[in-house]
């Protein structure tokens, strides 16, 4: 408090009695009606009575001493954060708690954030602080020139303290480098996205390691690939922005769309001049251009050539691959089991790679196919995709988690091919078990 005897707001209130002041004070800092009236021995309706008592007291003053005063503070605050000390302005005053039971008499009161209440300052649309600090953090990622200009431009008020609202730690935003303000559940990509923007060139998943502080480069790889802010360049495998013009443009989604319209242009072509004609469409690699071939659109013609299935074409099967020693089959061929590890990837839902041997064996041999295993009791079934690339498996998350697995958790999925059903065994050693020995 700033004891004033020079105006009439000191005056006012050094004429309320020592109790009330000692209330207002509480209050000011927080302390509830109830605390309030514990302290001094009285009801929490008897202390509400005394605050409005005291605010009765010096709106009397008030009225005697500023002309349509209660006029001029609504009029400042319909703004979402006015400071305290442009309202004592108003009043003719310095700062002082009693300029605080003035503002609060027209309906003022401190506006809301995600930090609390940001004493100090009064509005009366206490939600439309927090509303217009959101708008700004929707332009994050910010680098630090160019904080201020967002939240300006969102309607923040150039006072408002807005570092430390947004260094709180219950802010949506985390600090960066060099001032940066990032996403707290995207900070990773955000720091790529800026060093990027920064750096104005493309640059490998291990050049962003330290500054997205992700430890592992397939991690960034992974990041990176579902955020659609980034690309990555065929063939050298860099990162870059996709808002940057320079970059050579590709009228192809993937591979296999620039595989079949080659064909659809160009018609039958041997194999090698078919990739030579797509890696200048669609630079990919040999491998995934090998891939490609799979597609059920495409086969191979009497005389070796590539060409369109609709047009007469074959379709490629690809040859048996090599069993990986994680999966097995009973002797008929009718049941198979694939031995997986819970990981963050089966945590967070995504689907899961496996052995294209599987879907060999599952007569799954061109792509795209799908097969779909139901599980009883269980309305999500277990759905297994084999595209071009690879072959995946999803819906695992649930089942993981009804089981009672955590990471690092081992278990066997059973498919069965006659009636297309699934089932799950938690395969853990019990004294080797993560989730045997996690506390209830």
């Amino acid at each position: 408090m700033t004891r004033d005897d020079d105006d009439w707001l000191g005056a006012a209130w050094r004429a309320l009695p020592f109790r009330s002041r000692r209330m207002v004070e509480d209050r000011a800092n927080g302390r509830t009606l109830w605390s309030i009236g514990q302290q001094h021995e009285m009801s929490r309706e008897r202390v509400r009575q005394l605050l409005l008592k005291a605010q009765d007291q010096l709106c009397d003053y008030a009225d005697v001493f500023v002309d349509d005063w209660r006029d001029h503070l609504m009029a400042l605050t319909v703004s979402p954060a006015v400071r305290g000390s442009e309202v004592a302005a108003a009043l003719g005053v310095r700062e002082h708690l009693g300029v605080g039971l003035l503002v609060q008499a027209v309906g003022a009161e401190p506006p809301l954030t995600w930090a609390g209440r940001l004493y100090g300052w009064w509005t009366r649309n206490p939600s439309a602080l927090e509303v217009l600090l959101r708008v700004g953090v929707q332009e994050a990622p910010l680098r630090g020139e160019d904080v201020a200009v967002t939240f300006a431009s969102a309607g923040v008020p150039d006072d408002v303290p807005l570092l430390e609202l947004l260094g709180h730690p219950k802010s949506p935003l985390v600090p960066g480098v060099e001032g940066s303000w990032l996403r707290r559940r995207a900070r990773g990509r955000d720091a790529a996205y800026l060093y990027l923007l920064a750096n104005g060139e493309p640059c490998r998943a291990e050049d962003l390691l330290e500054p997205t502080g992700i430890r592992r480069k397939p991690a960034v790889a992974e990041a990176l690939r579902r955020d659609e802010r980034f690309v990555q360049l065929r063939l050298e495998g860099k990162w870059a922005l996709a808002e940057w013009p320079h970059l050579n443009g590709t009228a192809y989604p993937n591979a296999a769309e620039a595989f079949v319209a080659t064909l659809t242009e160009l018609g039958p072509l041997p194999k090698e001049a078919l990739f030579v004609k797509v890696g200048e469409r669609y630079p990919v690699t040999l491998w995934r251009l090998q891939q490609c071939l799979l597609d059920d659109r495409v086969g191979m013609t009497e005389d070796g050539s590539i060409d369109l299935v609709a047009r007469g074409a074959i379709p490629i099967e690809e040859s048996e691959p090599a069993r990986p020693a994680t999966m097995a089959a009973d002797p008929a061929g009718n049941v198979f089991g694939i031995r997986l590890t819970v990981d963050k990837d089966i945590l967070r839902g995504s689907g899961v790679v496996v052995s294209s041997w599987l879907t060999w064996q599952l007569g799954m041999r061109q792509a795209p196919m799908v097969k779909t295993f139901s599980i009883v009791g269980h309305p999500t079934p277990i759905v297994l995709k084999r595209a071009t690339s690879a072959a995946q498996l999803s819906s695992l998350r649930v089942l993981a988690k009804e089981n009672g697995m955590v990471g690092g958790c081992e278990f066997v999925l059973f498919l069965r091919a006659d009636d297309s059903t699934a089932r799950i065994e938690h395969a853990c050693a019990r004294q080797y078990c993560r989730a045997a020995r996690a506390p209830l």
